[in-house]
């Protein structure tokens, strides 16, 4: 409910009491004035949601007032009352900012319907702000594909979208996670209401809390006003919890409530808000190991897992490879300024036999990169792509190193005896760390030239148990 507090401003003290009384039996706080100076002492001592605010008052006319709350930066919908309504009056209460304009006496019938619109556009109004103060979202929106494990995908996507089940999607950084949340959204009941992201990974531990469940004013140093959370925000609508494995203890122990009970409570607050939400989290970790060594809770697992989902990783549908580049590359092109027409087979085979660690993204920033190179040709050949070597992956030899050398030099050394290619994720760890030991262990220029984000090559090399002093350049920060 995103209205939680309400100042009633009538000079008649029965019928002041009557209207609190009511605000009251719809959960409200409410506080109340009889004079425009103690409306001004209520306000500076609190932020409220709505006021009811009458016309003629001992000190003063309400529209005085109404004029004063527009300047503020955080300013309540201001309903105005009056037993003695015309056209002109009602007429300049909107004109200057007012919310509604209500006859005394009204029924208890138009005051709820009041409180309804009150509702929900304060709704429209917070959710409109977290958009417009949003990150911009990645290129595309759409599961594109024509692999059989992308339509097993999509037929899954449809068949959970229409429930109102809890989803946990899990899979590898740049598999397009967040696409399949946003898709079971779009294709859900709860379409046309809000979809709020919360990326667990990137907010501080110590702001998280807040981030999902707001907080109230003076509640730590720098709350200087309520602030609604992303689960009120999501009110109606679904809230996505990206990278969930990365909330602390306390933090799972009251996301389990809202999962349980539906209802929440604000930090520094002591007011249950009741929430009504769906939940769809990701990961690109294993969480039953997580709970296993005791670093996420079971019976918030549980709860999580009611309906899994795993996004393949791009090595596992590499049949979409070819298809998807030629996706991307028209986007990039306009995005860009590009005039690009085509791949060349020398392209399009090094990016069939690419592992693709990043997956999706780490195509999408290959194909990026060759749209901006490729300049007036118009063909993305293979020097383009920013692979060091054809095919392989290899990174051990210089990127600079020509292809005629580079064979040259293999050909007059000794013959290697054959050894066994290994597993898929073997290589991945001989490219990374490949990767690194060219860059001097500088992690940023290491997940630039790999094309994938900083945070996938942390999570990789934790895996991969490698510790040590990050080497990161502040001009690389994380993608």
């Amino acid at each position: 409910m995103p209205i939680d507090k309400v100042i009633v401003v009538e000079d008649d003290p029965i019928l002041r009491r009557n209207l609190e009384q009511q605000l009251r039996q719809h959960r409200y706080d409410v506080a109340g004035a009889g004079t425009l100076a103690g409306v001004r002492e209520l306000m500076e001592r609190d932020t409220f949601d709505l006021i009811f605010l009458d016309v003629r008052l001992p000190d003063g006319e309400g529209p005085e007032l109404l004029r004063e709350i527009q300047t503020h930066p955080q300013k309540p919908l201001v309903v105005m009352i009056t037993g003695f309504g015309s056209v002109e009056s009602a007429v300049d209460c909107m004109r200057n900012g007012a919310f509604d304009y209500m006859l005394k006496p009204f029924s208890s019938e138009q005051l709820q319907v009041t409180l309804k619109k009150a509702e929900n556009f304060n709704q429209l109004l917070k959710v409109n702000a977290y958009y417009n103060n949003a990150e911009e979202e990645e290129t595309g929106c759409e599961l594109i594909g024509n692999s059989q494990a992308l339509e097993n995908l999509r037929q899954l996507i449809r068949k959970v979208a229409r429930t109102q089940a809890t989803v946990l999607i899990a899979g590898e950084s740049g598999t397009g996670k967040e696409l399949v949340a946003r898709a079971l959204h779009r294709e859900s009941p709860r379409a046309a209401a809000p979809f709020i992201k919360v990326n667990c990974a990137a907010v501080p531990e110590n702001l998280i809390e807040s981030e999902f469940f707001g907080h109230e004013r003076g509640s730590f140093t720098g709350a200087t006003s309520k602030r609604e959370g992303r689960f009120e925000l999501a009110h109606g609508g679904t809230i996505l919890l990206d990278e969930i494995s990365e909330i602390s203890p306390q933090v799972q122990a009251k996301l389990l409530r809202v999962l349980q009970e539906r209802e929440l409570e604000r930090v520094g607050g002591n007011r249950t808000i009741k929430v009504d939400v769906r939940v769809i989290a990701t990961t690109n970790r294993r969480l039953e190991e997580s709970v296993e060594r005791k670093e996420f809770r079971q019976d918030l697992f549980f709860r999580l897992n009611v309906v899994p989902i795993h996004v393949p990783p791009l090595r596992e549908h590499k049949e979409d490879v070819a298809f998807l580049a030629h996706q991307f590359m028209p986007r990039f092109a306009r995005k860009h300024g590009a005039r690009v027409h085509g791949i060349s087979d020398s392209a399009l085979a090094a990016l069939d036999a690419h592992p693709w660690p990043g997956n999706v993204r780490e195509l999408q920033n290959v194909i990026e990169r060759a749209v901006i190179l490729c300049g007036d040709s118009g063909l993305l050949e293979l020097e383009h792509l920013g692979f060091s070597r054809f095919g392989s992956g290899d990174l051990s030899a210089p990127a600079s190193t020509p292809p005629a050398a580079a064979a040259a030099s293999a050909s007059s050394a000794p013959a290697a005896p054959a050894a066994e290619p290994g597993t898929l994720a073997e290589m991945e760890k001989r490219h990374i760390l490949a990767a690194l030991e060219r860059t001097k262990q500088n992690r940023t220029h290491a997940a630039r030239l790999l094309g994938i984000s900083i945070r996938t090559l942390r999570n990789k090399l934790n895996e991969y148990g490698v510790k040590g002093k990050e080497s990161e350049s502040a001009a690389g920060g994380e993608a």
